[in-house]
């Protein structure tokens, strides 16, 4: 499947898009980042010790989180990976397609990572975890293989797996250079939301040309 050139039917990927860069300015103006990172960020550790009225419900924070970013060079990364891989992916999926695939990406990858940390306390910030849902789809929608098997499908699951890598390479890097603000790579995350994108990309792409 070839990525399509217009962007006419990506509109939903530039809303998303918009709207995170759009939080992430507000927020920064105001000087608000530590109340945003508290307040919206996932913390494994609050389904154990209950719900402070001062947050975000709980069960919100996987989409809450997307909202905060811990600076611009990781909001910009994140952004430039969406806008990439989310103009081919939403073309092949529609809007609605799309915006399961981000919002189960979201909830898959704060699942991951309770269940890697179900104790940790540190906020989980960022909308990687959703992006990579959408980097997972896109693997297998427009994917090339770089092995070449005699069995098309294990080709293409490498192909999937070489890139969920290097998306958690660069978050890495990324981390890095956050490190000595305290702020954490969630690679579980990463992980779970990617996953998440592989298993629902044909089944979103039937569900949109079922009646075809």
């Amino acid at each position: 499947m070839r990525p399509p050139q217009s962007w006419r039917r990506a509109r939903l990927t530039l809303a998303i898009a918009v709207v995170t860069a759009v939080a992430f300015l507000v927020i920064d103006v105001l000087n608000y980042e530590e109340w945003a990172t508290i307040w919206g960020g996932f913390i494994p550790a609050r389904l154990a010790f209950g719900q402070d009225e001062a947050w975000a419900p709980f069960w919100l924070t996987p989409l809450t989180a997307t909202l905060v970013h811990a600076d611009w060079l990781h909001l910009a990364l994140n952004l430039l990976i969406l806008i990439f891989c989310g103009r081919p992916t939403e073309a092949a999926l529609g809007p609605w397609g799309l915006g399961i695939l981000y919002l189960i990406g979201a909830y898959a990858a704060a699942g991951a990572q309770y269940a890697l940390a179900p104790t940790a306390a540190i906020p989980m910030v960022g909308a990687s975890g959703a992006i990579s849902a959408v980097l997972g789809a896109y693997a297998i929608l427009f994917g090339r293989n770089k092995v070449t098997l005699a069995n098309q499908r294990l080709a293409m699951w490498l192909n999937a797996l070489w890139l969920m890598a290097a998306w958690i390479v660069l978050q890495v890097i990324v981390g890095l250079t956050l490190a000595r603000e305290g702020i954490l790579i969630a690679v579980g995350a990463h992980a779970g939301g990617f996953v998440a994108g592989v298993l629902l990309a044909n089944p979103l792409l039937l569900l949109r040309y079922r009646k075809a």
